[in-house]
């Protein structure tokens, strides 16, 4: 299967700069397989769609300020952006523009946190850095960090009430412990209202954990796409979690997943244990065309950028003709797309 295959031709405008006026007012277009029918709805009208047999599982990571702006003693700017803790202050970073360190450089983000830059790492440009601070690292981060948006998403004037929206709105609203670099995007759309509505229509919800990493936005270089390597991200499933997810796909009940990184929490879990069982675990699973689901029936997911591993991902769950006619209907129909766009639900 060839990377062109997965292409499409997206209008510059139609790339979400600012998240909708409320969560739920979000555009979504619903993919029914079975009748293999296209609709336009809101994300309001997801509490009328998802049916009452059915479970929710919702990523619950939470995005942590990731983007540092620092100088080097000559003045020259340097922007790191934080992957993986790997230790207490040793970290996987992206460095830009990166010709400009070498092992040795520090680089001075404020009074209380410097860079180190240790060494280049063997693949994908990464490098191996240590921070220098007091105290705890969250704290430091909070006070000098940036919420890391994708790079598509540019602002001329970042003025501090859009910063105050995007640590905001680029947060779910059942985060829980910080350690992404990315939001699981699809989750965005959803509010404590709705949750409550889907609870009392009788739907359960689960909660696993991806933290979001350079796996899930990393692009595909490679014309044939089985040559894409999957960079790893870590994810936990409780025994809570665990306990009823397996009961609900006993009880013929339908797995509604939020979001493709949850999709592959749940699919890396079966695919290790044979079930999804409670675990701390590294995910490097990638879906593409034909997979066969073992976990998940209906997904809940935003507009993915072209040749993403993403897009790869829901072209496997909806079939890739379909998956491609439905983006070509959101285009004419002027939606969102991307991080702060609006969602599709595949049912």
């Amino acid at each position: 299967m060839l990377l062109s295959e997965f292409d499409y031709e997206l209008p510059e405008e139609l790339i979400a700069q600012l998240p909708a006026d409320k969560r739920e007012n979000s555009r979504m277009l619903v993919l029914n397989r079975d009748k293999h029918s296209i609709s336009h709805n809101h994300f309001y009208d997801i509490v009328d769609l998802i049916e009452p047999n059915s479970l929710l599982v919702l990523n619950n990571t939470k995005v942590m300020p990731a983007r540092l702006y620092g100088k080097k003693d000559t003045g020259a700017k340097i922007e790191i952006f934080l992957l993986k803790q790997l230790t207490d202050d040793n970290w996987e970073v992206l460095i830009k523009p990166s010709k400009r360190v070498k092992n040795g450089t520090l680089i001075t983000v404020s009074n209380e946190l410097e860079v180190e830059v240790l060494k280049r790492l063997e693949e994908d440009g990464e490098w191996l850095v240590k921070l220098h601070y007091n105290g705890n690292v969250l704290d430091v981060l909070h006070r000098n960090g940036n919420i890391p948006l994708p790079p598509y998403i540019e602002r001329k004037l970042q003025t501090e009430d859009i910063k105050n929206l995007d640590f905001e709105r680029y947060q779910t609203v059942y985060a829980k412990d910080e350690g992404s670099v990315a939001a699981p995007t699809a989750g965005l759309h959803f509010t404590t209202e709705i949750l409550q509505n889907l609870k009392d229509k009788g739907i359960e919800i689960a909660y696993v954990t991806l933290n979001v990493g350079l796996g899930t936005f990393r692009p595909v270089k490679c014309e044939n796409i089985l040559e894409h390597k999957m960079h790893s991200e870590t994810f936990e499933i409780t025994q809570e979690a665990a306990n009823a997810i397996n009961k609900a796909k006993q009880c013929g009940k339908k797995i509604v997943a939020v979001g493709t990184t949850t999709v592959r929490t749940l699919e890396t879990a079966y695919a290790k244990y044979g079930e999804v069982k409670a675990c701390h675990d590294h995910s490097e699973l990638f879906i593409y065309p034909p997979y066969e689901f073992k976990v998940i029936d209906n997904l809940i997911t935003n507009f993915h950028l072209p040749k993403s591993t993403l897009l790869m991902l829901v072209s496997a769950l909806a079939g890739k003709d379909f998956i491609f006619e439905a983006y070509k209907e959101a285009i004419e129909n002027r939606y969102r797309f991307f991080s702060y766009g609006d969602c599709m639900y595949i049912c």
